[in-house]
Order: structure tokens, then C-alpha cells, then sequence
């Protein structure tokens, strides 16, 4: 979660002072700032990037206050373009970066505190497609889609990727990902990532992802919803599920039950062939 929340958060500013991206500048997790727990249950854009759009909003009320009293004119007949003020009709203007150094302490401080009305509830629909060889167990995912109700979305290049980045996670818990410690002396035996099997970039063949943003979330002004879970969330019993159908298909629905994660090729075939029991 939080990958990519600076470049979202900048883009909240730009849509609001209407200015380029470079302009904007994010400080977070500076605890001389701020305070508060960050980033939990999918939280960074509904309740950070609503308090931002609301900020924004209210400094560029102020602002205007302070470029009718620079240019002299009532604030209705102000004009604001790409981060400059101007009085309808005349080449009377001041930009928004001057007039912020105008001020006694060169800029325009607000200090704004705003909420959420209760969390963010994303949906999705998450198909997994899989193909099981019996003379090995290996377990391949050979198609994957899903459809996402993520609430309007402030960048879907970012959203795609955390969607994709947390199927994959999922799919490396159904998987690869396993955690063994020795019996005896409890010693990890997976403690790096020479023996741990992290996800790995030939795990799924190819992702189809898609948006829907007819729904837009209530609680929350930007109308967003938390993705951060929600790819990992799917994936994981999509997966499962999946060889449970494979096996179920071929003939062998009582090994559904004895399915335990991770489904490596090793614990596969021994299910297949009835080693290990």
C-alpha cells in the first residue's frame, strides 16, 4: 500500500492550483509536520488525498482574497488560469507563486483539518485460470482477469499496478511464499531470500485488468476507494480455487480438502500420487 501516493497526492494540488507537477512538492511521514499512523487498511488516498483537495480548495479561496487586495478589484471579477490571477477583461495580473512572496512570511499558509465519514468498501471479481501437470504437480496460471470497483480513480496507471503488484503477492502466497522454522530449535530455516520463494515475474502469464468507476465511494469528497488490498485479497483463494476446479474436473474432487498453501509442485504431486499420507 502507499506505492505511488506522492504522484497521487501531487496530482490532487495540480487538478486544484492548476500548475505544473514540478511545481508541487509532498511532505509526508516528517514527524516535526505531523502526526498520526500513515498508511493502514487502504487508507492513504481517501482520507489524505480528500484532506489535500480540501486544503487546496481553501488556500485558493484565501488566495483569491489576497489577489483582490493586490489588484485592487472585487474577488467575483478575478480570474484563475494556470496559476494566474486577473482581473476579467484587463492584463491586470499576478501570479500565484508571486503573490504567496508578496506575503510577510513569503507564503500562503493554511492549516486545514478535515475527515472522512467512514471507510472505503472496494469490490472486485477476480478469475483465475490454471492448468495442473500430474507427472510433476507443477501448477501454471495461464490466464488471470479481474474486474475492479475501485471508485473514481486518481491515476490508473498507479492503480493498475497496484492491482497487478497485489495479485501477484497473492498468488506467491497460494503458491511459493512459506515460512519454516527448524522443529527443534525453532530457527527460521526460510530467513532470506535465498530460501524464501518470493513471487517471481514468470508466475502468471498475463494480467487483464479492469476499472469501474460508475460507483463512486460516499464517504469521502474525492469519491475514491482504498485499492491497496484489494488485488491481494482476490488472488489468493482465486488461485486455490482454481486447482480445486482442476482437480475436481479431473476426477479427483475428495484432494479439494486436503489443499494446503503453499501449492508447490512437490505437495501437488504427492497429493496426486497419495505420498505422504
Amino acid at each position: 500500500m502507499g506505492q505511488g501516493i506522492a504522484t497521487s497526492f501531487a496530482q490532487l494540488a495540480v487538478d486544484v492550483f492548476d500548475v505544473p507537477i514540478d511545481k508541487i512538492r509532498i511532505v509526508q511521514g516528517d514527524t516535526d509536520r505531523g502526526s498520526g499512523f500513515g498508511s493502514a487498511g487502504s487508507r492513504s488516498l481517501f482520507t489524505g488525498g480528500s484532506a489535500i483537495r480540501i486544503a487546496s480548495e481553501k488556500a485558493m479561496t484565501t488566495a483569491r482574497g489576497l489577489a483582490s487586495s493586490a489588484l485592487e478589484a472585487s474577488a467575483a471579477d478575478i480570474e484563475y488560469v494556470e496559476g494566474v490571477f486577473q482581473v476579467s477583461g484587463t492584463d491586470h495580473r499576478v501570479g500565484l507563486f508571486e503573490l504567496a512572496a508578496r506575503q510577510p512570511q513569503q507564503r500562503i499558509f493554511i492549516d486545514s483539518t478535515s475527515s472522512a465519514g467512514g471507510p472505503t468498501w472496494p469490490n472486485a471479481c477476480h478469475i483465475c485460470e490454471v492448468e495442473i501437470d500430474p507427472d510433476t504437480g507443477a501448477v501454471a496460471v495461464v490466464d488471470y482477469a479481474s474486474v475492479n470497483d475501485a471508485g473514481r480513480v486518481v491515476n490508473p496507471m498507479i492503480v493498475r499496478g497496484q492491482l497487478d503488484g497485489g495479485a501477484v503477492q497473492g498468488l506467491g502466497q497460494a503458491f511459493t511464499e512459506h515460512l519454516i522454522y527448524e522443529s527443534e530449535s525453532g530457527q527460521a530455516q526460510t530467513a532470506s531470500f535465498m530460501d524464501y520463494a518470493m513471487p517471481r515475474a514468470d508466475l502468471v502469464a498475463r494480467f487483464k485488468t479492469a476499472l469501474d468507476q460508475s460507483t463512486p465511494c460516499l464517504t469521502n469528497p474525492l469519491g475514491v476507494k482504498g485499492v491497496g488490498e484489494l488485488g491481494t485479497i482476490g488472488a489468493t483463494p482465486a488461485a486455490v480455487n482454481a486447482v480445486a476446479d482442476a482437480l475436481a474436473r479431473a476426477g479427483r474432487t475428495e484432494l479439494a480438502d486436503r489443499l494446503q498453501m503453499p501449492l508447490t509442485a512437490g505437495r501437488v504431486w504427492q497429493l496426486l500420487h497419495g505420498a505422504g499420507k
